[in-house]
């Protein structure tokens, strides 16, 4: 597939530069080039772009603003969205926006080249897997593929298919990889929302489990029920949730007992 993109960045050299990076790989084709944020609006109407380099900080307008401005937009689905910029501050919102990547400059060819390549798989998965949850038109590139989270003084960049399972603890939640657990200050239902049901299934209201790392679905000697991840780690499962996921386990390979 060929993505069509449009650079939006105030430095006329950091737009050649760019434009000329991305003329090595063969799936991109820039549409469109903006010298001021202000541009950017009728220029993505008029070319309906896939993806849109954006730098954040742009005078009279940051890169923020700019995609509020782009989702209010009526009639029209914002483009898949990585941020350039020299500077690491704003990497946290930019995830909070969904966006593909955050590359600082100056950055590498090797680098750019792992940007696109993400981006080109969201907007490949969303064209093959739009409408899937619930009927309603979100598509599998919206939802989350990376959490990014302040941790012990780092920005960390955690991938959501390593996640194992998800707990709430009040107003946190605690995410569980294989080696890691990480709180984070989010509710459940915000984070469900970001997830893709056909990765992740809540099995309680306090608990988030990935399908692909789940072993089995017990019946326990007490009517209760459980899933059983692959680590052996026991999730417990309440039966409002019960009859709605299975379909979803025996879908994933668990194995329900």
């Amino acid at each position: 597939m060929v993505v069509q993109t449009v650079l939006a960045d105030d430095e006329p050299l950091a737009r050649r530069k760019l434009r000329q990076m991305l003329s090595e790989n063969p799936q991109v084709e820039v549409v469109g080039e903006c010298a001021s944020a202000f541009e950017v609006p009728d220029v993505v109407r008029e070319t309906s772009p896939q993806l849109l380099f954006l730098d954040v900080c742009m005078p009279g307008l940051d890169g923020f603003t700019l995609m509020d401005r782009l989702h209010a937009l009526p009639d029209f689905v914002p483009p898949r969205v990585i941020f350039t910029t020299a500077w690491d501050t704003y990497a946290l919102r930019a995830f909070e926006l969904n966006a593909v990547d955050y590359l600082l400059k100056p950055f590498t060819a090797d680098r750019l080249r792992t940007a696109v390549r993400r981006a080109i798989n969201e907007i490949g998965a969303a064209g093959k897997n739009a409408g899937r949850r619930d009927g309603h038109t979100q598509s599998a590139g919206c939802y989350m593929t990376r959490i990014v989270f302040k941790s012990r003084g780092r920005i960390l960049f955690l991938p959501v298919a390593d996640i194992r399972w998800i707990g709430a603890e009040e107003n946190y939640v605690r995410i569980c990889t294989k080696t890691e657990t990480h709180l984070l200050r989010q509710t459940m239902a915000d984070l469900e929302e970001k997830l893709d049901p056909a990765m992740f299934a809540r099995v309680h209201r306090s608990a988030i489990v990935n399908l692909q790392y789940v072993k089995e679905v017990r019946t326990e000697s007490r009517g209760d029920f459980a899933v059983l991840l692959v680590n052996g780690q026991r999730v417990p499962m309440s039966r409002g949730y019960r009859a709605r996921i299975l379909q979803s386990f025996q879908t994933a390979g668990a194995h329900v007992a």
